[in-house]
């Protein structure tokens, strides 16, 4: 419909998905129901069986691609990845029973036919955060004329920071394979090299959605790493992530 550009008879979008109409329509009635689309009626065509049309609400136009679709989609799950064994450390979706979490869990994606879903999501989420970065943090950038997206992907969100605080030089920094399938972007250099070894220095380093995927004593040594990088007296670490109120009173955290 985001493509169309307005309301789609049954007909329209079974063809447009490649799904036979009559599947589509229990899928649609199911989608309608819980307020993702909704139902219209084309009066000057209210005898025809295709005077109903069906349209996009807010909610379906923030899970398109270009917001929170890919999100979406990567958190409804990939059935390759067993959660099962990832707990247990055993299994055929886990290659290494020695290797901690973390390294299962990237050795698994990284072959995994999702895995370019995954890279779309990690986008699309970046976008979002960002976007609310620039709006609601726009002083944590003051002053810094050089800075690091640490495991930056392809470089989205240097991208977009560069551009809202154009006195910034950015630095896009992520594993070689990664970086490898970046696209230049103005005012962003995208470096390749390992997180545990070396991070490039600059005036100020960020980490966004980073330190969640790794256990305590590693986001120590990503923190030591980062504090090398940057002035021993100027120098900023901007973390961006979830934050969790382990006392439960917060519903937000």
């Amino acid at each position: 419909m985001e493509i169309h550009d307005g309301p789609m008879t049954l007909s329209q979008l079974s063809v447009a998905v490649g799904c036979p109409a009559d599947t589509l329509h229990r899928i649609m009635r199911f989608l309608t129901h819980n307020g993702i689309f909704k139902k219209e009626l084309n009066l000057s065509k209210s005898q025809d069986p295709e005077s109903l049309y069906y349209s996009q609400t807010a909610l379906s136009r923030l899970l398109t691609r270009d917001k929170i679709g890919f999100f979406v989609l990567a958190l409804a799950g990939n059935p390759g990845l067993n959660a099962k064994d990832l707990k247990s450390g055993k299994g055929s979706s886990v290659k290494s029973i020695n290797a901690s979490p973390e390294d299962i869990f990237w050795d698994m994606i990284k072959d995994d036919p999702v895995y370019k879903l995954f890279q779309e999501f990690l986008a699309c989420h970046a976008k979002t955060a960002t976007m609310a970065v620039i709006n609601y943090c726009p002083k944590a950038f003051e002053g810094i004329r050089c800075l690091v997206d640490f495991g930056g992907h392809e470089g989205m969100a240097i991208g977009m920071l560069v551009k809202a605080f154009p006195w910034i030089r950015g630095i896009n920094f992520d594993l070689p394979n990664v970086i490898a399938g970046a696209s230049p972007i103005d005012g962003v250099e995208h470096v390749a090299g390992n997180m545990f070894e070396s991070v490039p220095k600059a005036d100020a380093v960020m980490l966004m959605w980073i330190l969640h995927d790794w256990s305590d004593d590693l986001c120590i040594d990503i923190l030591k790493k980062c504090k090398e990088a940057i002035p021993a007296d100027t120098g900023k670490v901007i973390i961006v992530d979830a934050v969790i109120d382990e006392e439960g009173g917060d519903e937000y955290t």
